[in-house]
């Protein structure tokens, strides 16, 4: 039996996300392919809309990351990661315990695998007041820490795409979230960052929404 297995309660925690990227629409990552121009940073946002790490209820909270990386990250050859991590201020003590251990990785589950895959360096970690919003018909999504981060996206359309209808791809081979979940495409209205030495202020290029639905420590 693992010490993580050992050491960390069983947890579950279910959601939103989203991220904002460099990549032009379709972002290629997601197709486990390199991205648009080589390198790509970007905000990663997530909701947890239901969340226990074992006694301690997660719902509600947000996390929010920056990150980059030179080449495809699905493909164990890439260079230069780097990320930086926002938590929900509003946690209290153990929930924020919690946080960092899920999506450090070290409680398992697919945010260890993901860790894993990434293995970006760490320019750094703070709380923060994080705004996260999200439409029901998933029309758009917005993520927000007031005066250094600003995501948001509206959903991709097009002439041929049905009223109402999202533009959506499933069995895709690079999704963050994990296998066997769907990707609804958008299209970045605001993507601005000015933290841990990740800057950058543009629009118009690759967002996409993921449901993410885990669970750990690993058997």
């Amino acid at each position: 039996m693992s010490e993580t297995t050992v050491t960390v309660p069983r947890w579950h925690v279910a959601g939103d996300w989203f991220d904002t990227c460099r990549c032009n629409v379709p972002c290629p990552c997601e197709f486990a392919q390199p991205p648009t121009y080589g390198a790509c940073d970007g905000i990663l946002a997530w909701h947890v809309n239901e969340g226990t790490y074992g006694d301690v209820s997660l719902d509600g909270l947000n996390v929010l990351m920056l990150g980059s990386f030179v080449g495809n990250v699905w493909s164990g050859e890439h260079t230069d990661a780097y990320a930086a991590v926002f938590f929900d201020e509003r946690a209290d003590e153990a929930q924020r315990g919690a946080l960092q251990m899920i999506f450090g990785g070290q409680a398992g589950g697919w945010p260890a695998e993901l860790v894993a895959q990434l293995g970006a360096e760490m320019r750094g970690m703070d709380f923060a007041s994080i705004e996260f919003e999200i439409d029901e018909d998933l029309g758009g999504w917005r993520a927000a820490i007031p005066g250094l981060v600003e995501a948001g996206a509206v959903a991709l359309g097009g002439p041929t795409t049905p009223e109402g209808k999202r533009v959506q791809s499933t069995n895709v081979p690079g999704s963050e979230t994990g296998p066997g979940q769907v990707v609804t495409w958008g299209v970045a209205t605001a993507d601005r960052a000015d933290a841990f030495g990740f800057q950058w202020n543009r629009e118009g290029q690759s967002s996409k929404h993921i449901p993410f639905d885990w669970s750990g420590p690993d058997a």
